[in-house]
């Protein structure tokens, strides 16, 4: 018996100018391989809700951040939970999906995280530093982004919708990749000024342990997570964000049989979603 090939619309914007990387070449990558096992057409992220009915999942990628057209976003992210659309990610995501208020929940909670607030009441909280970061709740590729002195930040009126942290003097950004909750692979960025330039990085038990504690804290069963921390001076890892909407994968800096591997998981996961067994 031939089984029915299920279908994607993959959502990707090809033209965003991201900075340091080339989404459109990971997104020919992505589209190329799963077309392998699911029929599939791509779309502008301003198309999707129009387009995503006649689909058995949606695939949201590298897509651009959302709060460029924010409005759009939040019609096609309610439509798709009220019509029970497949999206992937799943749209339960208590990370970047949401905005970045989450790491304000993980510092009450303990969690090794870069310390941050959003209230002025609570500066004393975070230590003592020359210059802090202040960012928008609704930020994303460092848009809004500020650096400022500790005496801007005694003023209530210098918050609103943003949060506060400590500027960190770290050694490197390392990034961890999962697939719904399992690990994939790490790069880092040893050299602090290039942010992109990523190389191989091989994590310590205690290094996955630590970046699988935030996976295990979302609320995504089927989906890709970028959890990227820093290396802070005194050797531990900080968490500086969990990526959960639309993670870039810097998969041109995997060997190619790194590459092969996560795309099947990536396939493996899509099939889970849509409800059928991997062929």
């Amino acid at each position: 018996m031939t089984s029915t090939r299920r279908s994607i619309l993959y959502v990707s914007d090809l033209a965003y100018p991201a900075k340091g990387r080339r989404y459109c070449d990971e997104d020919i990558l992505l589209t190329s391989r799963l077309r392998e096992e699911f029929d599939l057409a791509v779309c502008h992220p301003l198309d999707a809700a129009a387009l995503m009915h006649s689909f058995d999942a949606v695939v949201v990628r590298n897509s651009g951040p959302v709060l460029t057209y924010q409005a759009r976003y939040d019609a096609f992210r309610e439509q798709a939970v009220a019509d029970g659309v497949r999206v992937y990610n799943q749209l339960s995501g208590k990370g970047d999906m949401a905005g970045k208020g989450y790491l304000l929940e993980l510092t009450a909670a303990g969690y090794p995280v870069i310390p941050t607030i959003d209230r002025a009441e609570d500066l004393g909280r975070l230590p003592e530093v020359d210059t802090y970061v202040v960012k928008p709740k609704l930020g994303a590729d460092s848009i809004g982004l500020e650096f400022v002195p500790r005496e801007r930040l005694t003023d209530p009126a210098a918050y609103g919708d943003v949060l506060v942290q400590p500027r960190i003097d770290f050694r490197y950004e390392v990034s961890f990749y999962f697939v719904d909750h399992t690990f994939q692979y790490a790069l880092y960025a040893p050299r602090p000024d290039e942010r992109w330039a990523l190389e191989h990085y091989e994590p310590t038990e205690q290094d996955r342990e630590f970046a699988q504690r935030f996976v295990d804290w979302n609320d995504i069963a089927y989906g890709i997570q970028r959890v990227d921390a820093c290396r802070a001076p005194g050797g531990e890892l900080l968490l500086v964000e969990l990526e959960d909407l639309n993670p870039y994968l810097s998969l041109d800096a995997l060997s190619p049989t790194a590459r092969d591997a996560f795309v099947a998981r990536v396939k493996t996961s899509l099939h889970g979603l849509i409800g059928e067994e991997t062929p």
